[in-house]
């Protein structure tokens, strides 16, 4: 059953953060017979870490991926502890809070007390210029909409509108919530991408009144018995400290990784487990190889390429799973370029402002250590969903765009130092209406294959703490099957 040299040998598909996380709980495992499993993580790309890149340049630190992570879900936190580089996390700038979003052409503060989709302070709603008189009495009347008792599942611009009306979900809601997935409101569905927010209309019948209820009156998270943390976190020297220490970690007596190793197919299980078939990249050679067990964690729609020849009905549901890509633009100025104070975190600019950036974070304000003294770091997201066709554009012309609107919005005359495009195509799954049920599909089709797990951000969330808790699970339930089937060696 794929026994090497020194016990049982596993495969994990993919050298992103999920994939890390299962190698690295799986080498912690011993057979039950005594033998020490062998973990063999392969990588089709040059590099480790999937979407989680840090450059450094010219004394700038550049995200080329996400920049941080939600402290409230525990998994990434827990991950950190263990590999002990907890004490490395920084938390956003205490000195400056909150997010600005394109109105009408201008910038206004997004109103405090914003729970992504409820207020929990009136006052602040009541004087932004977001919303119109309309607009704001419709959204007072929130309570007094009735909860929805249908089983049916409902995108996530249905349900704000619904909630909310028309022109908080439009100038609010979309861009925040929306934002997170990057895709098509009309589309993602609610249960899938935010289930709390039906869980809130169920229980209290209104939004406002359960994000009034749970207002904890500050952005803190507190782990038991640990430091409180802001709501996002990050590595003091980007989240490539976080793959990096994840590689550390990594026992080379027990992880074997191979990098510009591409895994073309798995073949139907035998008796000796599953067979692998996998090509290196530098030297087009190909080699077969069999494996006790293995992690896919890859992108769903590779994974469907990998079954299609062991299980064509699960690889069709994998390949039903919709992905978007987006463009990352990192550009550093120095900071009287920018004529704006960049007293917040960034801005969001809603689908109905038909604009080509969809967001910009102020690095060097979120983050210390992101930009050297008297330079600014900005960073802009285009694409999602919505805008397929960014991917294609030259890169004279993304960096056009983004210069003229943020000469418009930011008041940004001069050139950048420099600027640093990447484009990350077919990366972002999109938890569109039926998700839930696909997904429940998916999972028992794979229950019927032995020695084969799934994990990554297709199925179960897409933040990194997500990709982190897929991981370790994938490992948790591999080894078990393992465990069930392996037999004594000879």
């Amino acid at each position: 059953m794929g026994i090497g040299q020194f016990g049982t040998r596993v495969a994990v598909i993919g050298g992103g953060i999920a994939g890390l996380t299962a190698a690295y709980h799986l080498q912690a495992d011993d057979d039950p017979y005594g033998g020490r499993r062998e973990v063999h993580l392969f990588e089709a790309g040059q590099r480790l870490g999937g979407v989680l890149h840090t450059e450094q340049v010219e004394g700038f630190r550049l995200e080329l991926g996400p920049d941080s992570m939600l402290s409230r879900l525990p998994w990434g936190l827990d991950l950190c502890r263990q590999l002990g580089v907890a004490d490395e996390l920084i938390g956003t700038s205490p000195s400056q809070r909150g997010v600005y979003v394109v109105c009408r052409g201008r910038l206004q503060r997004v109103p405090q007390g914003l729970a992504l989709v409820a207020p929990q302070r009136i006052w602040p709603f009541v004087t932004t210029p977001i919303l119109s008189f309309a607009g704001k009495l419709r959204l007072f009347a929130e309570p007094l909409i009735a909860r929805r008792t249908a089983e049916e599942d409902e995108s996530l611009a249905d349900f704000g509108r619904r909630r909310l009306g028309r022109e908080a979900f439009d100038r609010l809601v979309q861009p925040l919530a929306g934002g997170i997935y990057m895709g098509d409101p009309e589309l993602l569905s609610v249960r899938a991408t935010f289930p709390q927010f039906v869980e809130m209309e169920t229980k209290h019948r209104s939004l406002m009144l359960a994000a009034r209820a749970g207002a904890k009156g500050s952005f803190a998270h507190k782990s038991s018995g640990g430091p409180a943390y802001s709501m996002f976190v990050a590595p003091r020297r980007g989240m490539q400290q976080l793959v990096d220490s994840l590689v550390k970690g990594l026992d080379p007596r027990r992880v074997h990784i191979h990098c510009r190793s591409r895994v073309e197919k798995l073949l139907s299980k035998t008796s000796e487990g599953w067979v692998v078939d996998i090509v290196n990249a530098a030297t087009r050679n190909a080699r077969r190889e069999t494996f006790a067990g293995v992690v896919i964690a890859t992108p769903a729609h590779q994974a469907a390429g990998l079954l299609a020849d062991a299980d064509p009905h699960l690889s069709g549901l994998l390949e039903e799973i919709p992905y978007a890509g987006c463009v990352v633009v990192n550009l550093a100025f120095e900071r009287d370029a920018v004529a704006h104070p960049l007293d917040s975190f960034g801005f969001i600019v809603p689908h109905v402002e038909r604009r080509s950036v969809l967001a910009c974070t102020f690095c060097s304000v979120k983050y210390a250590h992101r930009a050297p003294d008297g330079g600014t770091l900005l960073r802009l997201f285009l694409g999602g969903g919505c805008h397929p066709e960014v991917l294609d554009w030259s890169d004279e012309r993304v960096v056009g765009v983004v210069r003229s609107e943020l000469q418009d919005l930011l008041g940004v005359e001069r050139p950048p130092l420099f600027s640093r495009i990447k484009r990350w195509r077919r990366s972002m799954p999109q938890y569109h209406l039926g998700h839930l049920p696909r997904v429940q599909r998916i999972e028992e089709r794979v229950r019927g294959l032995p020695g084969l797990v799934l994990a990554g951000n297709a199925y179960h969330g897409v933040g990194i703490p997500h990709c982190i808790r897929s991981g370790k699970l994938a490992s948790e339930r591999l080894v078990a099957a393992l465990n069930e089937t392996c037999q004594p060696q000879a």
